[in-house]
């Protein structure tokens, strides 16, 4: 198969050929006759995006999402890599854990990693013995799913992932900054009427660079790999920069803030909460001087019903696998980020930290995961639109460019209109 006429984020117009899976040539090559044509028609094709942090809450939580599901969203969205992690039902914290979602994944459409995860009672024993993408979601203060761990127990964690040469993915904040008179008296009502703020005054910001000072002292103490999820604060994203640790921001942390708050009330909770718009404009200016590496979205979906509760007892997290790209371009267009960051901060970089040396990029011997654009039909992103089974964004009425079609090695998967039989011929990396 041959993509005549695409351009690359770098500017240079190009074609691609395409085969067994493989990207095997890219430049100004010469029609094959009788092979399959794609015309580009200039558009921006970029590598598929690699989104290192979702949740897609199968086994134990199918109400909110499955593979199924979740993938085809992430397909719609230009995403054809995602890696799960360990806060489901069971917890993937034991090789039996691992094994239950390993099946349940394999409904996927697209490619897939699975996490380790840590908790008082795993049997790390059994769980390094399965091929983990990464250990962690660690949490180091309590998230969905009520993992959080303690000081020794992660120095322990990072010590075995050194030994297995696997990184390690921090969920860092330290929860005895938190400030418990926030989510004391009224706290609004159900919803979005719930005053969601309050959720971010109780998780303090000073919570977060606190936790990733500790996170990259046990990293370099230990020798593993560190990886700061969700980081959601410029003190965080420096601390983790400082200590030698990777880093990610997600969309909600880069087009979101405490302003929004009074708007989205519960369907603006989350782990770590959103912080202030002096906070969200030094992140988003980090993003774009290549002082965080990876976007990833913590797609962590809960149902309307879920979400319209009290404060303290709605669930935190919001949906964003396909809605991550398409807002990355948005702003491209604005000219707030370049092409080659979005490809980078999406594709290439996640692909390098985590070693998928398949992933990430348009070039000879690479996997044929691609997404085309085209940077001129804009649209307003709708929740109606979208394909999470949780059927609502906190990005509503926000700007995105979504792709034309999405491909997974070779094979169309999304097509601007439907979904290609994929399932079972995923390969989890």
């Amino acid at each position: 198969m041959r993509i005549s006429n695409a351009t690359l984020a770098d500017g240079r117009v190009v074609d691609v050929h395409v085969e067994d899976g493989e990207i095997t040539a890219v430049g100004d090559l010469d029609p094959v006759e009788g092979e399959p044509t794609i015309d580009a028609d200039e558009n921006l094709l970029l590598p598929g995006a690699i989104d290192v942090h979702v949740h897609f809450r199968e086994p134990g939580f199918e109400h909110k999402e499955t593979w199924e599901t979740g993938s085809r969203s992430a397909a719609a969205g230009g995403v054809t890599t995602v890696v799960d992690q360990p806060n489901t039902d069971p917890t993937t914290t034991t090789g039996e854990g691992f094994d239950a979602k390993a099946d349940r994944a394999e409904s996927a459409c697209i490619d897939y990693g699975i996490n380790g995860g840590v908790t008082p009672d795993w049997d790390s024993d059994s769980l390094f013995e399965r091929p983990l993408f990464a250990l962690g979601e660690v949490f180091l203060a309590d998230s969905t799913g009520d993992m959080g761990i303690g000081a020794d127990l992660f120095s322990t964690a990072a010590e075995r992932a050194a030994e297995a040469g696997v990184p390690v993915t921090v969920h860092a904040e330290d929860a005895t900054l938190f400030d418990e008179s926030a989510i004391e008296g009224d706290l609004g009502g159900a919803g979005r009427d719930a005053d969601s703020d309050a959720w971010s005054a109780y998780r303090r910001a000073e919570a977060e660079a606190a936790a990733v000072e500790r996170a990259v002292r046990v990293g370099g103490e230990s020798g593993a790999q560190i990886h700061i999820a969700h980081t959601s604060t410029p003190e965080g994203a420096d601390a983790a920069r400082d200590g030698g640790a990777t880093c990610e921001v997600t969309p909600h942390h880069l087009f979101l803030s405490r302003d929004d708050c009074d708007e989205l009330g519960t369907y603006g909770r989350m782990n770590p909460p959103l912080r202030s718009e002096e906070r969200r404009e030094a992140m988003f200016e980090r993003l774009a001087d290549g002082h965080i590496d990876v976007v990833a979205t913590d797609h962590a979906p809960h149902t309307v019903e879920e979400k319209e509760q009290s404060l303290l007892d709605a669930p935190s997290g919001v949906p964003g696998v396909e809605t991550m790209v398409p807002l990355l371009l948005g702003a491209a267009i604005e000219g707030s980020l370049s092409l080659e960051r979005v490809r980078d901060v999406v594709a290439t970089n996640p692909a390098d930290i985590f070693d998928l040396p398949q992933k990430g990029r348009i070039e000879e011997g690479a996997d044929a995961d691609l997404a085309l654009y085209d940077l001129d039909a804009a649209r307003e992103i709708r929740g109606d639109d979208l394909h999470s089974k949780c059927g609502w964004t906190p990005f509503e009425g926000f700007t995105g460019v979504f792709p034309e079609w999405t491909m997974v090695r070779g094979e169309t998967v999304w097509d601007g209109d439907g979904f290609g039989d994929v399932a079972g011929e995923n390969v989890r990396v």
